[in-house]
């Protein structure tokens, strides 16, 4: 009796305690992720409001818009300005994450193999220009792009992307590089590998969790961004981040706003699962 007591005790110990570390990010996460989203997926199906917002559920005045519609839906799948400009924030998005992961290997792979007591310093530089206002550094951009008369361009765009996010693609990379065991590479060039077949035969099968990891960090903000291509870019290279930014606080329809966002999340949930699918395919074969 004494004994089945105490594996009960024992049972709604360990029930309390897995309540207790699950319960709050369960919490944190339907109060402010699941609730917003479902805002924003009924947001999308509404009437804006006459003076911006939302129209409400039901009519008060005779000839009033309420309700429930389609039309925000209808009118982005009837333009294809609106599909050109999601293609091309994907194009500026993979172009950004490329450049990203072509700049900052070599970089996390040179901290990852320096000295011990250097590297810590190297990070540090890495992560440096988050201590200064983000508006300030695409500002500077402004400052050193114009006497090349690249401002206002689609190059002056990229730059200002790959610049504020390479740092998230190297800590991912250095952080993986850095864990590589160098017994590894010292029995490749036993078996008569060179540094090259080294590289890509060991070092860079084993990195790719790290390089998954980098270009969806990369990837996914730049899809959202809209301060740098309304800075750098011109009204001319406008991204999604900026339509969503327009029908939010220019025009004040949050309804096309709504429904800009859920079409924008709906397109990167399918492009990660894509990439999951992708990087397991990857390091089941590695």
């Amino acid at each position: 009796m004494t004994r089945g007591y105490s594996c009960v005790n024992r049972i709604s110990g360990e029930r309390l305690t897995r309540w207790l570390v699950s319960g709050p990010p369960f919490f944190f996460l339907l109060l402010f992720f699941v609730l917003p989203s479902v805002i924003m997926v009924v947001a999308s199906f509404r009437h804006p409001g006459e003076f911006g917002g939302l129209a409400p559920l039901f009519a008060t005045e005779p000839g009033e818009e309420a309700g429930l519609t389609l039309e925000n839906y209808r009118i982005f799948f009837g333009d294809w300005i609106y599909f050109q400009i999601f293609l091309k924030s994907f194009v500026i998005a993979a172009l950004t994450t490329l450049l990203c992961l072509v700049i900052a290997y070599p970089l996390a792979l040179l901290i990852a193999r320096s000295p011990r007591k250097y590297r810590d310093l190297m990070v540090l530089l890495v992560v440096l220009p988050f201590a200064s206002n983000f508006l300030v550094r695409v500002y500077a951009w402004m400052i050193i792009l114009g006497p090349f008369e690249l401002l206002f361009t689609r190059t002056a765009v990229i730059v200002g992307m790959v610049y504020v996010h390479l740092p998230f693609m190297v800590l991912p990379l250095y952080t993986n590089l850095e864990k590589h065991d160098p017994a590894l590479l010292d029995a490749a060039q036993d078996l008569g590998a060179n540094a090259w077949h080294r590289f890509w035969k060991v070092t860079f099968p084993l990195s790719l969790p790290g390089v998954f990891a980098g270009s969806a960090l990369v990837f996914i903000p730049v899809l959202g961004m809209f301060a740098i291509p309304e800075i750098l870019g011109g009204i001319g290279d406008w991204m999604v981040g900026n339509m969503i930014k327009e029908a939010f606080l220019g025009v004040r329809d949050w309804p096309f706003g709504s429904m800009l966002s859920l079409m924008l999340t709906v397109c990167v949930l399918a492009v990660a699962g894509l990439a999951a699918w992708f990087a397991g395919r990857k390091l089941r074969h590695a």
